[in-house]
């Protein structure tokens, strides 16, 4: 997003940046201005200074503290899922994008006196056009920031930081995200530089800075060794943003000399090639952004870490989910050595992880049906990076029949045929791994699983043949032994022997 433009020899459209970290109960003198807590608390000074006037600086300094609060709530609300994020979010935008007119109004001037001459004519009618702009559009901010509820505000900014201190900066989860903005924004470029087009180049432009504000905001070590970069390329794309406007404010004025559209042109070019100096080829910044981000295995494991966080957030019982990730992969690796995961993978394993670790995120929405809640729940999780569309359907699937109805083959049809095989065991198998603590107390400390000739065993330490708890893993077991057409027996131990 570009800033001001500068005196003297024309200089970058820059943002003011300084450094964001995470909010801390007491923060490094060296921290104080950062963190969400300080840039909510900002807005409210920034916003009395504005509606003085609504000069440039102020209205520019409204809108970085407006923006970063944006930036930082869609990081969080990527993984907490807290309804207050999306509320005040709403907010913050709507009082942005009130201002939005107005900032690109007052570049627009910033511009003219930098780029065109006082003797062209374009610059007569588009200064006198964006003069009058100005003023009615001071007026609808004014009106705008009447309407900012401060109370709600000031109440998102003691309940928010509190939340956002739950995570960690520099921790998997914002690498997984970080990495998710670095592909949505590198996939844009392709198309962007090959028709150079203000659409894809604005397109893109929106992408890395998506990308940026996570760096900035939640990678402090990856934003000291990149922020230079990031901005310039920022910079860049905010410019070419701005003389594409340009451009089409000037034509449809009719204001469009020759003289001003060679400039245009000119300044247009030396952005775009300097774009492609940093971004494209073997030193390319996208190459050295990607180098510090998670790979192969580790980036599943980033992924799954942010798919733990997002859970944790609405799970009222962590240590049953826990439990159930653990007695579900300690079954898959019993099966696997007796041979019996016949179509599986390592990614079965992962997938079953990672439904097992979300299972019972549904019940934030209450108890009744929260197997259905917790399926559309994740099938409507963005894509978490490593992983499939076809994943998060089969995840999604396995979660939801952990319990109630066994699966229909309706259900699983959109799946290919082996894969439906692969979802139905993988769901039999949490299915019994959440029997076996199904009263939420850890009655079940240990289990092994062997096969025992025909049949497969299961030594539950804890489990009393006489309790409720034995009847409701005998009811799971079921899908389990048709999943994969062998019977599972399940036998209490007390201290190692079998009861």
């Amino acid at each position: 997003m570009r800033g001001r433009v500068k005196n003297g020899a024309l200089g970058s459209a820059r943002l003011k940046i300084e450094s964001t970290a995470m909010p801390s109960s007491k923060p490094h003198p060296k921290q104080a201005k950062s963190g969400l807590g300080y840039w909510m608390a900002q807005v409210l000074k920034e916003a009395e200074i504005a509606a003085q006037e609504f000069a440039a600086d102020p209205v520019h300094d409204l809108r970085v503290a407006l923006r970063r609060c944006r930036s930082m709530t869609d990081g969080f609300r990527a993984i907490d899922p807290d309804k207050n994020w999306k509320k005040m979010r709403r907010q913050a935008t709507a009082l942005f994008d009130s201002l939005g007119e107005l900032r690109d109004c007052q570049v627009m001037m910033e511009w003219l006196e930098k780029l065109a001459r006082d003797d062209d004519t374009s610059r007569h009618t588009l200064m006198a056009h964006a003069q009058a702009r100005e003023t009615v559009l001071k007026q609808h901010a004014e009106r705008a920031l009447a309407e900012f509820d401060r109370g709600k505000w000031q109440n998102w900014a003691r309940l928010l930081p509190a939340r956002a201190a739950r995570l960690t900066p520099g921790s998997e989860p914002f690498q997984a995200l970080a990495l998710e903005k670095w592909t949505a924004a590198r996939r844009l470029e392709s198309r962007a530089l090959k028709t150079e087009g203000p659409m894809a180049l604005h397109r893109l432009r929106i992408a890395v800075k998506k990308f940026r504000y996570v760096v900035e905001n939640f990678l402090p070590e990856q934003h000291e060794q990149w922020s230079r970069g990031l901005k310039e390329v920022q910079d860049l794309l905010g410019e070419i943003h701005d003389l594409d406007v340009l451009r089409q404010t000037s034509a449809s004025l009719g204001a469009a000399s020759a003289a001003w559209e060679q400039t245009l042109g000119r300044e247009r070019e030396k952005r775009l090639a300097r774009y492609r100096a940093l971004m494209c080829g073997a030193q390319s910044l996208w190459l050295a952004w990607r180098a510090g981000l998670p790979r192969g295995q580790q980036m599943k494991q980033a992924a799954l870490r942010k798919l733990e966080a997002w859970s944790g957030f609405m799970d009222s019982d962590l240590r049953h989910s826990r439990r159930v990730t653990r007695f579900a992969l300690q079954i898959f690796d019993g099966l696997e050595r007796a041979g019996l995961l016949q179509g599986t993978n390592r990614n079965s394993r992962e997938l079953l992880r990672a439904a097992a670790t979300a299972h019972e995120v549904g019940r934030a929405g209450g108890n009744r049906g929260h197997h259905k809640t917790t399926e559309r729940m994740i099938e409507g999780m963005d894509a978490l990076v490593g992983w499939t569309r076809n994943d998060l359907e089969m995840m999604a699937l396995v979660a939801r029949f952990h319990r109630g109805a066994l699966p229909h083959p309706a259900k699983l049809r959109a799946l290919p045929r082996e894969k439906q095989a692969t979802t139905r065991l993988l769901a039999g198998i949490l299915r019994l791994a959440n029997a076996l603590d199904a009263d939420h107390k850890g009655t079940v400390r240990q289990m092994r699983l062997t096969r025992s000739g025909d049949y497969v065993l299961i030594q539950a330490q804890g489990l009393r043949a006489d309790s409720a708890l034995a009847e409701q893993v005998a009811g799971a077991r079921h899908l389990l032994e048709t999943a994969c057409g062998m019977p599972v027996m399940v036998r209490g131990t007390v201290r190692g022997r079998n009861r």
